[in-house]
């Protein structure tokens, strides 16, 4: 008697991120972060001491029988004849600032992911980290047609809705499509918002002191010559004075080399314009690999002088073991002898 044969039918493989609806896409982040990222972060807020707050928030007037006397603040009832105690606000609540960047160079990508969906997991990441009780989130959006705000606030519903608006973005019209903005003398759509607009912005509204991430390409006004600072360095200088600092870097492996696909066309997506390219020339990919590593070497160094933390993630890389190892360097960092430097990467 024949043995019925048994026929192995392989399992189709799972759906990658861009596959999936927008819901689907927030549960698999969501899963991703708490599986594999959850409790890294807990208290590791650089500056942020323990105890019922240390961080002045003004005066008020004394109440006696609530108030402590070792509160007083001696320097405002000497000016008002009135006793006041000093008011701080707790440092065990952390106050996180996103700014994001979801202009045109952003919607590219040749991997998995492209660096936009990308954003959207590393702004995941942060947001399901620093999650707390008392912890609040807030963000900016660079987008073509302005900059959007979302306040700071507290909870999981406020943080998934973020998400999902990142998600529902609507993308960059392409050229030609009379819906797209004009284009400047200076190359960037007419009324488009800059990364210096934005880090501005955040400035205005950082108040106290907390977690500061950008999320970006950094390519955004990057001059020419290394020795020339683009505009946004001087506001993340200025922010990193009092915040702590994560620059989140987002980079796809064709920004950094050319295959050998012989004749394409590249196109600028702030720009719209067009070149025609031979990949097939060997000494053009070359040059083409030593100008992407030399511009990407001259982020580096503006994030390094502007104090902020350095985490570098790739459209074709995991993303989430990028961040763990990412933590654990901080970590030791951390542990290491007082007199290093602020700023570093990972």
């Amino acid at each position: 008697m024949r043995r019925a044969s048994r026929t192995t039918v392989a399992a189709p493989p799972d759906p990658g991120l861009a596959e999936l609806s927008p819901d689907q896409r927030l549960r698999r982040l969501e899963l991703t972060v708490t599986r594999r990222l959850n409790g890294l972060l807990h208290g590791q807020y650089r500056g942020l001491l323990p105890g019922p707050g240390s961080e002045p928030a003004g005066s008020r007037e004394y109440r006696p029988g609530e108030d402590e006397v070792r509160r007083m603040d001696w320097a405002v009832t000497a000016r008002t004849a009135v006793p006041h105690v000093r008011q701080v606000d707790a440092d065990r609540e952390l106050t996180t600032w996103m700014l994001v960047d979801g202009t045109a160079s952003m919607e590219f990508g040749t991997a998995e992911l492209d660096k936009r969906e990308l954003a959207v997991a590393a702004v995941a990441a942060v947001g399901f980290l620093t999650a707390g009780v008392g912890n609040r989130l807030g963000a900016q959006v660079l987008r073509a047609d302005g900059v959007r705000r979302f306040p700071a606030r507290s909870g999981r519903t406020h943080l998934l809705g973020l998400l999902r608006a990142l998600l529902a973005a609507p993308r960059t019209p392409g050229h030609g499509d009379p819906s797209r903005p004009p284009i400047g003398s200076a190359g960037t759509s007419v009324g488009s918002p800059e990364l210096a607009d934005g880090l501005d912005a955040l400035h205005r509204v950082a108040h106290q002191r907390g977690l500061v991430v950008v999320v970006s390409d950094f390519l955004d006004g990057l001059p020419d010559d290394p020795g020339h600072p683009p505009p946004w360095e001087a506001t993340l200088r200025r922010l990193s004075v009092r915040h702590q600092v994560l620059a989140i870097e987002v980079t796809d492996p064709r920004e950094l080399e050319l295959p050998d696909v012989g004749l394409i066309t590249l196109v600028d997506p702030e720009t719209g314009r067009h070149r025609e390219v031979c990949t097939s020339d060997r000494r053009l990919r070359e040059r083409y690999a030593e100008a992407a590593a030399a511009q990407r070497e001259q982020v580096r160094q503006v994030l390094r002088r502007g104090a902020a933390t350095h985490l570098a993630l790739r459209t074709d890389r995991d993303w989430g073991a990028d961040i763990v190892r990412h933590v654990h360097a901080q970590r030791r960092m951390a542990a290491a002898p007082a007199g290093l430097a602020r700023g570093g990467t990972a």
